[in-house]
């Protein structure tokens, strides 16, 4: 009997807790349905109609009709997707590499700034509160080959600038320059990432009698190459996606003065073939296409991180 008792008290608090456990439940799905209703309304249906559309010819006016692979072997005959998606690699090769030495070596400066780095996180962050339409409009004013801010600077010094917006061996340095404005949440990132390195053995460095070089070489870099390999992805990714400055600034004035091709990016290529031609299904295809290179290429950067990049608590 005295067990039976004690059984009878214990099942008391574990009915407790299941019903506890349940009211929980219910709880986290109900705060957490307004997401998911947005996620399976907003992205996963808009996917797997974009996959639908590119097996079709829709001109958004009349109804789909079933093409099949037609869109995709068109692809592969369209002169304009090889020169979109060269200049997209090309733009992505030069952004990305210079956005990430840039952010990284203000950031070691800003380890250094003591109490002031509060008012540069501030300063570098603001520009990324510019709206990218306004980006591409100051590509025109500073990038301009004949009164431009940037060549005014050089012709200080006795540099004859290039024609930054018309020259179209220039075009694509100039946007990343331009691209440079917006790299503040990169710095922070980095800073926050470098302010976690163990200050254990930057002192053991120096101890050993390692300058600041080899201290940022040998110690930092390793330490926060995680934080790195995060902003070379994001950074690839958005690369790939480039659209608002470049169209803003050459193909959205109206003017065919600065637009030429050595500014179709991929991305104005499928905004053009979408919303100007009306070619919904070619566009959707396109989309798929640009979908399975950035996974080709985000794979790949994942494969060799697994040897350069070092994680505290083990490998991935």
């Amino acid at each position: 009997m005295a067990q039976r008792a004690g059984s009878l008290q214990l099942k008391g608090p574990r009915k407790r807790r299941s019903v506890t456990a349940r009211i929980d439940s219910r709880a986290g799905m109900l705060f957490i349905a307004p997401w998911v209703v947005g996620l399976l309304i907003f992205t996963l249906w808009p996917v797997g109609y974009s996959a639908y559309l590119s097996l079709t010819d829709y001109d958004v006016l009349n109804d789909p009709s079933f093409v099949g692979l037609d869109n995709y072997r068109q692809l592969l005959s369209d002169p304009k997707i090889a020169l979109s998606l060269s200049n997209t690699f090309i733009y992505t090769l030069l952004s990305v590499p210079v956005h990430v030495l840039v952010a990284l070596g203000l950031a070691l400066l800003l380890t250094r700034a003591g109490r002031a780095a509060g008012f540069f996180r501030t300063a570098f962050y603001l520009p990324n509160m510019t709206p990218p339409v306004a980006v591409g409009v100051m590509v025109l004013l500073i990038f301009n080959g004949q009164n431009g801010l940037v060549n005014t600077v050089l012709g200080w010094f006795g540099i004859a600038g290039p024609d930054w917006t018309t020259d179209p061996n220039w075009v694509k340095p100039g946007l990343v320059l331009m691209s440079l404005w917006t790299l503040g949440s990169s710095v922070i990132i980095l800073l926050a990432a470098l302010r976690n390195v163990p200050q254990e053995l930057e002192e053991a460095a120096k101890l050993d009698g390692a300058n600041a070089w080899q201290r940022t070489l040998r110690i930092k870099l390793p330490m926060i190459s995680g934080t790195l390999f995060f902003i070379i992805i994001v950074n690839t990714i958005s690369a790939f996606q480039s659209f608002t400055e470049a169209y803003t600034a050459f193909f959205g004035s109206g003017s065919s003065t600065y637009s030429n091709d050595a500014a179709l990016f991929y991305a104005i290529y499928l905004f053009q073939q979408a919303f100007t031609f009306l070619h919904m299904g070619y566009a959707s295809a396109m989309a798929w296409l640009l979908f399975v290179i950035v996974m080709i290429v985000t794979g790949i950067q994942v494969l060799v991180s697994r040897r350069l990049v070092y994680y505290e608590g083990g490998r991935p």
